[in-house]
């Protein structure tokens, strides 16, 4: 009776199988239900569609800023004077509240190179999220804040003001000497 009962015991039953068919099938329905809850928090297709943008600088003046709107936020693209870059550069980084040189805030172009002229940054105030005004306002030749008075200088940073941080850069690369690839 021994070897009959041990054989039997190792024999899967109707009964496993159930078991075993019905956890599977509660499986694949547990995904089923689940995969539209997951696939939601994708980003809409308008979302990607705007997640990088091309720029031509070629057509900006020196002296001249124009915005585009990258990702539903503004993005200041200036072309800076020779004073501007000199300004910028005189400024001790050490003494600065978020301290950054001027070419640390510059991204080379594709043969590794400065191009101190083109001057990119997100135009968002980083004290509550207001846009500064350009065009050299404030006491730095830079941007002002009209929400708060926070002044930022002509490379982006924080002078003076209740704002914490220097104007935010977004991820751009150089496809050419003028065409920049934002995000």
């Amino acid at each position: 009776m021994s070897s009959s009962a041990s054989t039997s015991a190792q024999e899967p039953t109707r009964r496993d199988f159930i078991y075993i068919m019905t956890g599977a099938v509660g499986a694949v329905g547990a995904g089923l239900y689940a995969w539209p809850l997951i696939d939601q928090m994708n980003p809409a297709a308008d979302t990607k569609a705007l997640s990088t943008i091309e720029v031509d600088m070629a057509g900006v003046e020196e002296g001249q800023q124009i915005i585009v709107k990258w990702q539903g936020k503004p993005v200041f693209i200036r072309h800076r004077t020779k004073k501007e870059i000199d300004e910028a550069r005189a400024v001790d980084a050490a003494s600065l509240r978020d301290p950054q040189t001027d070419d640390q805030r510059l991204v080379p172009d594709m043969n590794g190179n400065l191009q101190p002229q083109y001057l990119v940054m997100i135009g968002i105030c980083t004290h509550l999220g207001c846009v500064p005004i350009g065009d050299g306002a404030g006491d730095y030749d830079g941007w002002f804040c009209p929400c708060h008075g926070s002044q930022y200088d002509s490379s982006g940073r924080i002078r003076k003001g209740p704002a914490p941080k220097n104007l935010p850069l977004p991820p751009y690369k150089y496809l050419s000497n003028t065409l920049i690839k934002i995000g």
